[in-house]
């Protein structure tokens, strides 16, 4: 176990399900349906990345290579640059501010993270000698 990537998705969990709340029932007065549909997209991903980073923790006790530390290490950096552009994208647009519309070119940059860290596990475990 890799105790750094369990204790930061447990973190991680419980900011999800506060910015979940957050957009239900704080944001509907403020956003736009498209804005709405955007930020629950960044919560979503978040969550759902979570579990990959506490199982990638998990698989570090079986699979000890550094390898996996670097998977779990792009989750973070991945859910960072996709939830986070998102959630900030989500901010710009309520409070007016449509002349920082390119950070959501950062969004496709943390979805390759993501997508580059489950590659990453399934190889390393797939290939993985004891």
């Amino acid at each position: 176990m890799y105790k750094p990537f369990i204790i930061t998705a447990l973190l991680l969990g419980a900011l999800s399900v506060l910015l979940g709340a957050f957009g239900a029932h704080g944001l509907k007065a403020y956003a736009s349906e498209q804005i709405l549909t955007t930020y629950e997209t960044a919560v979503k991903y978040q969550f759902f990345h979570v579990f990959a980073l506490a199982l990638t923790g998990v698989l570090y006790k079986e699979y000890p290579v550094k390898w996996i530390l670097l998977a779990g290490k792009l989750f973070i950096i991945g859910i960072c640059f996709f939830s986070g552009s998102l959630y900030l994208l989500t901010l710009l647009s309520i409070s007016g501010n449509d002349q920082f519309n390119w950070i959501g070119a950062i969004t496709p940059i943390g979805g390759l993270l993501l997508t580059s860290a489950w590659v990453l596990l399934a190889v390393k475990i797939a290939s993985y000698k004891r």
